[in-house]
């Protein structure tokens, strides 16, 4: 247990700390019927979120490390798990190699920055398995071109020109998918506006605004 409250090992073991509180309180919320999950889809467009920012190399960037993440495919939840998981386990790791090799911690803020890097290709990996997961068989698997001409409803961000947005819906098998959308035309579409996918663009969908019938269709 001392190892683990060292100074140089607090941010490490902080982030598993957080990570258990989660899972805590996720097993509690689920026995009253609420998911944290949903909740902190309504909750992160109320925080300093950059998916809504204005069109800029940096937000360009941010935007295809979220897609490379899987991020708007997989529930957000879970991927904070998996990265407080990776950011603690591989920071705890390497500090156990320093302190054997060396008889020493490394500074935390020092390894903070190399360790993020090393636990964003854990957190893809884990996006990776869990999309492929919640797919199912191959008789009920719905690719992604399929996604077209489906009603969704925006769960996360404010979907604008250059600036994408989480949406979510449900297939014909009740699979749960997540989709990151931006409107084709000029138009904003903000948290629980129901919007139509129209066509794939990289990793996110061009959407409009449903009419009557492309709702009674989907449902």
């Amino acid at each position: 247990m001392g190892f683990f409250l060292q100074d140089g090992n607090q941010l490490f073991t902080g982030a598993l700390v957080l990570m258990l509180m989660i899972a805590v309180l996720e097993g509690v919320m689920l026995m009253i019927g609420v998911g944290i999950s949903d909740m902190l889809d309504n909750l992160l467009p109320d925080m300093d979120i950059d998916l809504d920012a204005p069109e800029t190399e940096a937000g360009g960037v941010l935007t295809k490390l979220l897609g490379w993440l899987r991020f708007g495919e997989v529930p957000a939840l879970i991927l904070l798990v998996a990265f407080l998981v990776s950011f603690g386990v591989t920071g705890l790791l390497i500090q156990m190699f320093s302190e054997s090799l060396l008889g020493m911690l490394l500074p935390g803020w020092l390894l903070a920055i190399p360790v993020l890097f090393l636990a964003l290709p854990q957190v893809r990996f884990v996006g990776n398995v869990l999309r492929r997961f919640a797919v199912g068989d191959e008789t009920e698997a719905v690719g992604r071109k399929t996604f077209v001409g489906r009603v969704a409803v925006i769960t996360i961000g404010e979907a604008s020109a250059g600036s994408p947005a989480e949406a979510r819906f449900s297939d014909e098998f009740g699979t749960t998918h997540y989709v990151m959308v931006e409107p084709d035309t000029g138009e904003i579409f903000s948290q629980g506006e129901q919007v139509l996918l129209v066509e794939e663009r990289g990793a996110c969908f061009r959407v409009i605004r449903p009419t009557n019938a492309h709702l009674l269709h989907n449902n």
